[in-house]
């Protein structure tokens, strides 16, 4: 299959944000990853599970939603990786620019979040419900959405691993806002990383097979 894969630069919420771009041919639907706590665009849990997704035929873009300086103030002080207001300005921006069609065509759009970046994605899915479809969150934080969560129309999965506890008991306390199509799916055996053998890769055809479902066409 012929895949095109760039780094690009992308204007997004007062910034300017680096991202890699993959699209393999006849790509039905692009999926924008945002990164949790403390990761970046070079997650290799993150891109695990974008490879999986462009063996299905999804175009992948994962991107650091703060710039260079802003990294290294959040190396210094973590706060801004807590600032699902910034974050979400960012995403906004980034489907902002997918929705031109510049990167790959005007293909529809869903949005991947781990921990933090699951309620920044829930977030835009809110203020974009006419370009973002489908939400998957990977040991996500959806509780920091806050009301946002009552206002959620992209079809959400919650991925949490049956290790993880409290994440566990957030994304159940999440679930009972949203609207009643989204689904929490537990991962047996799985900690909050998903580092047990097999869990990741179960994470990878979960969201694969979400997006396939849920992105029109």
């Amino acid at each position: 299959m012929d895949t095109r894969r760039t780094e690009t630069t992308i204007p997004a919420g007062g910034g300017r944000l680096v991202g890699d771009l993959v699209v393999p041919a006849g790509a039905r639907g692009f999926v924008l990853f945002a990164h949790g706590s403390g990761s970046s665009r070079h997650s290799p849990r993150n891109r695990m599970v974008a490879e999986a997704l462009n063996r299905s035929a999804l175009a992948t873009l994962l991107v650091d939603l703060l710039t260079g300086d802003e990294e290294e103030i959040d190396d210094r002080t973590g706060e801004l990786r807590f600032d699902i207001g910034l974050l979400t300005g960012r995403l906004v921006g980034i489907v902002d620019w997918l929705a031109t069609g510049e990167p790959a065509g005007r293909l529809p759009i869903g949005l991947f979040g781990a921990s933090t970046g699951a309620a920044a994605a829930l977030s835009a899915a809110v203020q974009r419900p006419d370009q973002v479809y489908a939400v998957v969150s990977r040991g996500g934080r959806p509780d920091l959405a806050g009301a946002d969560l009552r206002r959620v129309r992209a079809e959400t999965l919650l991925l949490v691993g049956g290790l993880d506890d409290e994440v566990l008991r957030l994304n159940n306390r999440a679930l009972a806002d949203l609207d009643a199509g989204a689904e929490l799916r537990v991962v047996p055996g799985a900690s909050h990383l998903f580092e047990e053998p097999g869990t990741l890769d179960r994470v990878a055809r979960e969201a694969a097979d979400w997006f396939v479902t849920h992105l029109p066409g």
